[in-house]
């Protein structure tokens, strides 16, 4: 019997070229890792779409998806890798697939979190099928929009109930801003939901056991919305904002996901947290894409070496009564949620094993993106994005942020 294991990591991408670059170079800077005498080593490869048998085998042993949830071809290949041959998948297209933003925002309401109150109204123009026409007519009731934002006051925001990259999201001040966004919306369905007055917008990202909050300014351009700014929230909205990203995360069986929070003091409200592709992009994130690029590699090696395996079942009633439970406030429910979320990310081990077996990782990933492999895939990234004559402008830019993180590091 071979005391050497072999993993393939399978990227399923959409039109994106520079963290997965990233992803590629850091993984094999991994180097085999030896466990109870076993050696395991680390590959990957880009996936394709092709047809394929329900009987065929899987050859890689995890993915990291970037296109099901947009796709339905390989969203069900997946449900096949996961089911028939045991392929782990960081993100469950079955609760991603069921669970989209409106049956979340219900999940954690239903833990009590603080979620801003959201009504659900009808199709303006519902799907074109010829059982609706007679349903409608005979049991659609008439309802009062201008009603409904009255009560929950403005400023509201009206957005898909599945979201999807901010598409089809409007701020509504007033009745004029309601009737037009509304008319717009033609067969999506809206939810409306009541803003709360914050200080600050935070985003959280989480890649497995480890979350990284941040400063987020949704009113900037693309490249400047993320802050560099350590001490933003207080210590107990800081707690929160890493521990409500993390509950959500375990109560669906997400592990890469982000968490977008308006926060008023020490008080959190979660407005968004179902996002099946998070921003990784380098021209976005930039002083944290290194960290968010090595965490994904460790989460996946450590996944694959300990053998980890993907969950179908929740076991949301661990969670409800928790939420029952008469006993406990606020603050105690969710440290009992985050214990159940640090189970299910098995945090300690996890932590523990990265020191154990990856102890001059972060180093190899700090060398990394202040050398040249780094700064060609940054280049690149830039000329694609930006116009030529704004390319030099930004690259400054972003190469001026990654050069902070990497002097932070070193210090």
């Amino acid at each position: 019997m071979s005391d050497r294991s072999r993993h393939l990591i399978g990227l399923l991408l959409g039109a994106e070229e520079d963290w997965p670059q990233a992803f590629e170079a850091l993984l094999q800077r991994v180097g085999p890792v030896t466990l109870d005498g076993h050696e395991h080593e680390f590959g990957s490869r880009r996936l394709t779409i092709e047809p394929f048998d329900l009987n065929d085998p899987v050859r890689v042993g995890l993915v990291i998806d970037r296109l099901a949830y947009w796709y339905y071809h390989p969203r069900e290949w997946l449900k096949k890798a996961a089911l028939m041959n045991g392929t782990y998948l960081l993100n469950s297209p079955f609760t991603f697939q069921s669970m989209e933003k409106h049956s979340a925002y219900c999940a954690m309401l239903r833990l009590g979190l603080k979620i801003p109150r959201t009504v659900l109204v009808p199709y303006k123009n519902p799907v074109d099928n010829v059982r609706w026409a007679y349903t409608s007519a005979k049991y659609n009731r008439p309802f009062d929009l201008d009603a409904i934002a009255d009560d929950l006051g403005y400023p509201l925001y009206m957005k898909p109930f599945d979201g999807g990259g901010w598409r089809g999201v409007s701020r509504i001040n007033n009745r004029d801003d309601l009737h037009r966004a509304y008319d717009e919306s033609d067969e999506m369905l809206m939810h409306l939901q009541a803003t709360v007055e914050y200080d600050k917008f935070a985003r959280a990202l989480s890649i497995g056991a480890e979350t990284m909050v941040m400063d987020f300014r949704p009113d900037e351009p693309m490249h400047n919305r993320y802050a560099v700014s350590h001490d933003f929230l207080s210590p107990s909205a800081g707690h929160q904002a890493v521990a409500i990203s993390r509950i959500v995360n375990a109560f669906f069986g997400w592990e890469f996901n982000s968490c977008e929070m308006l926060v008023k003091g020490d008080s959190v409200h979660p407005i968004d947290y179902a996002n099946a592709c998070p921003d990784v992009a380098v021209t976005s994130l930039h002083y944290y894409f290194p960290w968010a690029i090595s965490a994904l590699v460790k989460w996946s090696v450590f996944s694959l070496a300990t053998g980890r395996r993907s969950k179908v079942d929740l076991h949301t009633e661990r969670y409800f009564d928790i939420a029952d439970d008469p006993a406990l406030d606020y603050d105690a429910k969710l440290e009992g949620y985050l214990a159940l979320a640090d189970e299910y990310f098995e945090t300690p081990k996890y932590h523990e094993w990265c020191a154990a077996h990856l102890g001059d990782f972060d180093l190899r990933v700090r060398d990394w993106v202040a050398g040249p492999d780094f700064d060609r895939l940054l280049r690149e990234t830039v000329v694609a994005t930006y116009p030529e004559h704004e390319q030099e402008k930004f690259h400054a830019h972003f190469k001026g942020l990654t050069d902070l993180w990497v002097a932070d590091q070193a210090g």
